[in-house]
């Protein structure tokens, strides 16, 4: 029973288009081609990706914060209140947040052909157990507005990338991988410049960061990406299921992206003449962090790009991101 249910769910014609399945991802001819027990090797990458930062973050950032004027904060948590939590529970379980807290037409055309190259190997695994171990540290990180859409990005992602791997759309999965590195640095380093209270060379890094962000996710991806791998086929092959779930996948980032784009032009609106400090849209204060940040807020007023006034500038520590 379970090994005629296995072969249902595994049907070349499920996931493979018309005369094509997994016999073509067979070595073959000294030729290499992805195969799904490959991404094991993801695991002890994400694990190696949690112990790096770990050791990064004590290490290193850390002691550079300080050399830079970023206080060590501690977080604030709400202490336990009986009464609250009575009545959260007696009332509702879902409270509002007010009271609480290449060329890609070749990917359709000779998948079977591509061989896998120990570069895109590596590509893969390493992505693929970066994004792994940001599921995995997820329940520790600080909490922002958008932190369902981040669960749901992180998924998405994973989902996508295992799947390209499995079906060989090696070539369409490295491209969608490359458009979402082009900007993300840049928006690591904007929110390293903005702890240390370097005004303006965050906002010229962040200046740049929307740019590109604005050119690989809403131009790049959808009119080119998204594309070659939704109408091109059509030409090709008749529609299967395989098809409808790598571009709903697709579908579900692009949908993020243009969800977060519309926080960055917000944020954008705010370098306009009279607008000088850059709050973050995406995550004002942590979910657990406490209102009274006004004296904060002044002494960064203060801070100048790289230097500042009257000694080190008191910058909460909230993780006000610029990105």
């Amino acid at each position: 029973m379970l090994s005629r249910l296995n072969e249902l769910i595994w049907a070349d014609w499920i996931w493979f288009p018309e005369g094509h399945g997994w016999a073509d991802l067979e070595d073959r001819d000294g030729k290499v081609f992805p195969k799904p027990r490959d991404l094991w090797a993801t695991i002890p990458i994400a694990l190696c990706f949690l112990v790096i930062r770990q050791i990064f973050e004590r290490t290193v950032a850390t002691p550079l914060a300080s050399l830079l004027g970023v206080p060590n904060k501690k977080r604030v948590f709400a202490p336990p209140n009986p009464v609250l939590e009575a009545h959260f529970c007696s009332t509702s379980k879902h409270p509002t947040q007010k009271p609480w807290f290449h060329d890609m037409k070749l990917m359709w055309e000779d998948f079977p052909k591509m061989p896998l190259f120990p570069s895109q190997y590596w590509y893969y695994m390493i992505e693929l157990g970066f994004y792994t171990s940001l599921l995995f540290s997820v329940a520790s990180d600080v909490k922002r507005k958008d932190f369902k859409e981040q669960i749901i990005h992180h998924v998405a992602t994973i989902v996508l990338i295992t799947f390209s791997w499995v079906v060989n759309y090696i070539r369409g999965g490295t491209l969608i991988m490359l458009v979402h590195d082009a900007s993300d640095y840049l928006m690591e380093s904007a929110k390293m410049f903005n702890y240390a209270g370097w005004r303006k060379t965050c906002n010229i890094i962040f200046t740049v960061f929307a740019a590109v962000f604005f050119v690989t996710r809403l131009i790049i991806l959808p009119f080119w990406i998204i594309y070659t791998t939704w109408v091109y086929p059509l030409t090709l092959y008749p529609p299967f299921f395989g098809f409808y779930f790598f571009n709903g996948l697709m579908f579900v980032l692009q949908a993020l992206h243009i969800f977060w784009a519309g926080l960055i032009l917000r944020m954008v609106i705010k370098f306009l003449p009279g607008n000088e400090i850059v709050e973050d849209e995406r995550s004002d204060k942590e979910e657990t962090e406490s209102e009274d940040d006004g004296d904060d807020h002044e002494q960064r007023e203060k801070s100048k790009n790289g230097h500042v006034q009257n000694g080190h500038p008191v910058l909460n520590n909230n993780h006000r991101k610029t990105d």
